[in-house]
């Protein structure tokens, strides 16, 4: 319901003796209308509160006693919007009769383009004695004279008002745009998709949500400042104006975020070639104070088609599409199918899943032995996380750990992880089980954390048995003084760092000589090929070079084979890693393991003389 500016009406409220009403009337048929306010006077002859008039049609002043043919005129010139009064024997609420004279004058707001209804009651008292018969009189321009004053007044205050107006007008423009790029804002944008939304249910009019993110925003504004950043949300801005239409709504969602809401038209065609033009156009380099970068972006498209199950879900859809643009690789842009719809439900069933397992304390740690290369026994477990799920069993981290990334919930996880390691080794030494030491995986998150040092020297694990393994994409985006400050705590501590997965990613020497492992592990990849792919072998050669050039033990990962153990260890790695000396297993069949073999999973690297066949003691069964 709409509310009338009080400063309009307030003196007419109580100094006028005309009952006076305002009714706000349907674009479309100026008989139909709602009652939005009237004064004292109008609620004094017609016997109804102001309450009981506020919301009501006009057919609240249709007494039983008015005559047809005055009740008929109102309509016709009501439809008509035609200003006109009446003199008429009527009703009040209860059922008593009086004459009275009843003017209608149109108004319209050209701000808003509503019409509205000024309604003036007059009671004739000296009329009651006069005649029974009702009169009828349609008044002209002249037979509104008596209501010019009214007019006027509402005029003048409406004048008076006008740097209100300009105030509103400018406050509902911050309230709808975007401060920085000018743009549609957020919540400009939720009211007008409701609409887009409602015309699609009533007319059909298809349309197309483009779901707009920045890859390397983050980047930016750290590498060149935030106001680099803003100049270039500004750019996109731009650039998104100048690809889409006035009918097109564009809008700024927050951060990096865009969106674009399209008519379909005949065809959506137009829609690709807008998406891969977006594409395109975020990939040329932006240059600022002399510095030029690249920012490529991820688009996701959903169509709203006409008799869709769900089209308030149209929305999410393109931020399913541009999730699935984002896992093939960015820079590139993908159309909704109910497939991502599936993957989706899928998705947020396990991270619902993930936040129970976080409460429960449902992941488990796992172990896979590394092997000295010359002796064959065990020096070293790596800890692997398991989750324990109630209804799908012991689930590995490809199947959890993206999606706890994406949740940010990593963090939790490593923590119940480490948790359970001081434990796990005391129980395996109290069995007699024999294991040197053990390594963890680090995610970013958990390097950035400050805790994490406190957590170790307060586990109660001795820092010399333990290994710290940081992904080698980890270790390039945090290179940092904080990442610095944290290695330089471990080394303090006695705690052996190594480099893992090497080759993965774009690491440089320096690189190595700035963090400085003590371990380096080449990455499966490299390793297995290394007899079918020719060059494979003088690539693992290289980096096994480069470590014990730079004073480290180096890991192979990924052996599979006798074949396999015996190559890389001839060809300088120091430990071996692979599903040939056992996959990851629990801790009780690591006990069983260390027990039965006394530490010895392999016979060593074979000498010149004897080239009896390498086996692999008590394999994984």
């Amino acid at each position: 319901m709409l509310v009338i500016p009080a400063q309009i009406f307030s003196q007419i409220n109580d100094k006028c003796t005309e009952g006076l009403a305002l009714a706000l009337a349907s674009n479309d048929d100026g008989a139909v209308m709602e009652f939005q306010w009237c004064n004292k006077a109008f609620t004094k002859i017609t016997g109804y509160a102001a309450s009981e008039v506020i919301g009501q049609r006009g057919t609240i002043l249709i007494g039983p006693d008015l005559a047809q043919d005055i009740h008929l005129h109102i309509i016709e010139k009501l439809m008509n919007w035609e200003n006109f009064s009446t003199k008429s024997l009527n009703n009040r609420k209860n059922g008593a009769t009086y004459w009275q004279r009843m003017s209608w004058i149109h108004l319209s707001d050209t701000e808003t383009g509503n019409h509205w209804w000024l309604c003036s009651i007059i009671e004739q008292e000296n009329e009651r004695a006069k005649s029974d018969k009702p009169k009828m009189e349609v008044s002209t321009t002249s037979n509104q004279e008596s209501y010019a004053r009214v007019v006027d007044r509402v005029q003048r205050l409406e004048k008076e008002n006008t740097h209100l107006h300009q105030l509103a007008k400018s406050v509902a423009k911050d309230a709808n745009e975007d401060a920085l790029t000018g743009l549609s804002n957020r919540r400009h944008f939720e009211v007008d998709v409701k609409t887009w939304i409602e015309n699609l249910k009533k007319h059909g009019t298809e349309f197309a949500v483009l779901y707009i993110d920045l890859d390397r925003f983050k980047f930016v504004n750290d590498s060149l400042g935030h106001e680099a950043g803003d100049r270039l949300l500004v750019s996109v801005a731009n650039m998104l104006r100048e690809l889409t239409c006035k009918s097109d709504l564009v809008a700024r969602l927050g951060g990096d975020e865009f969106v674009i809401l399209k008519p379909l038209g005949n065809s959506a065609l137009n829609i690709s070639s807008l998406a891969d033009e977006i594409v395109r156009r975020t990939q040329e380099s932006f240059a600022c104070d002399g510095k030029s970068t690249s920012c490529s972006a991820s688009v996701g498209v959903a169509i709203a088609k006409a008799g869709m199950e769900d089209p308030e879900q149209i929305v999410g859809n393109s931020d399913e599409a541009l999730y699935h643009a984002k896992s093939q690789g960015k820079g590139r842009w993908s159309f909704f199918t109910e497939e991502m719809h599936a993957n989706s439900i899928s998705v947020k069933q396990l991270a619902s899943d993930l936040l129970l397992a976080c409460e429960r304390r449902e992941f488990l740690p796992y172990f896979q032995p590394l092997i000295d290369a010359k002796s064959g026994r065990i020096v070293c477990a790596e800890m692997l996380v398991r989750w324990a799920h109630p209804t799908r069993g012991i689930l590995p981290p490809v199947a959890f750990l993206d999606t706890a990334a994406n949740m940010g919930i990593l963090n939790r996880v490593d923590k119940i992880i480490f948790a359970c390691l001081q434990g796990a080794m005391s129980r395996l030494d109290d069995a007699g089980a024999n294991l040197p030491r053990v390594a963890v995986n680090v995610s970013a998150a958990r390097l950035a954390d400050p805790t994490f040092t406190h957590d170790i020297r307060s586990s109660g694990i001795d820092p010399r048995r333990l290994t710290v393994e940081i992904l080698e994409s980890v270790y390039l985006e945090q290179m940092g003084d904080v990442f610095r400050w944290t290695i330089d705590e471990l080394d303090e501590l006695g705690v052996t760092i190594a480099l893992d997965d090497f080759g993965t990613g774009h690491a440089s020497i320096r690189g190595l000589l700035e963090i400085r492992p003590d371990i380096l592990k080449i990455d499966r990849h490299f390793i297995q090929p290394v007899f079918k792919d020719p060059t494979a072998k003088p690539l693992v050669a290289s980096i096994i070079e480069i470590g014990k050039g730079l004073g480290m033990r180096v890991v192979a990962e990924g052996v599979e084979s006798e074949e396999h153990a015996r190559l890389v260890s001839e060809m300088g790695c120091d430990y071996l890693q692979g599903y040939y000396f056992g996959k990851p297993m629990s801790e009780d069949n690591l006990r069983k393991r260390l027990i039965e073999t006394g530490g010895n999973f392999w016979s060593g690297r074979s000498t010149d003389n004897d080239r009896i066949s390498l086996r692999c003691i008590s394999r994984a069964r």
